[in-house]
């Protein structure tokens, strides 16, 4: 009897121990794969939540060369326009001119406060005010569009109809050299809002175009 209950005992034992290394495989089955799910998943959210922040503000403020050369070329030449427009009040012989160099400095002057702020956030220097003024490196080759101080000189000795002209004509040629570099800011650009500005220039400085002419009698 006492065999056959020690007999028992064992079997019992031994099926309970059974059991229990069975649950521990289990569990620790159930462990590793939960494990391996966090890892998994733990790994994947570590590296989505680390370029997260990385990429978000990289794709807000994506800028390249090109971006950084529009808004270094744009603000002088802006500067310029308004230097220009702010010469009719007192020389227009046409209120249809004074209202246009009116409109043109209304639209350029906060182009101008964006640009700057563009290349403050990039870390980039911001052109001095007097940069409009030195014309050696632009209107002696025409390039964008830009007034000589020659230029700017008889524009600012002229009045009448003959300043209508003068203003007219060199606004052309200006509107002309801003749209070329808003093309290429479209071309080349990465900054989205640099893009967009472009766009509003192409768009606006065109139409302009088309408007004095037909105030010179060319459209």
């Amino acid at each position: 009897m006492k065999r056959k209950r020690s007999l028992v005992r064992r079997t019992a034992a031994a099926v309970a121990a059974g059991a229990a290394a069975l649950t521990l495989a289990a569990c620790g089955g159930a462990d590793d794969g939960d494990a391996g799910g966090s890892a998994g998943h733990g790994g994947h959210n570590a590296s989505a939540s680390a370029s997260a922040p990385a990429s978000a503000p990289a794709s807000q403020g994506r800028h390249n060369a090109a971006d950084v050369a529009f808004a270094k070329g744009m603000i002088p030449h802006h500067r310029q326009a308004v230097e220009m427009a702010d010469l009719a009040p007192e020389r227009a012989g046409s209120p249809e001119v004074e209202k246009l160099a009116a409109e043109i400095k209304k639209a350029q002057d906060p182009e101008i406060r964006t640009l700057s702020g563009w290349l403050t956030s990039w870390g980039e220097e911001v052109p001095a005010d007097d940069a409009a003024m030195d014309h050696s490196t632009h209107g002696k080759e025409g390039m964008d569009g830009m007034m000589t101080d020659q230029e700017m000189r008889g524009l600012e000795d002229a009045s009448g109809e003959a300043f209508d002209t003068a203003f007219l004509e060199l606004m052309i040629k200006h509107h002309e050299g801003a749209v070329a570099m808003a093309r290429t800011e479209q071309t080349d650009g990465a900054h989205a809002p640099a893009k967009k500005m472009a766009g509003e220039i192409i768009t606006s400085q065109s139409a302009e175009i088309e408007r004095m002419n037909r105030l010179l009698g060319k459209g």
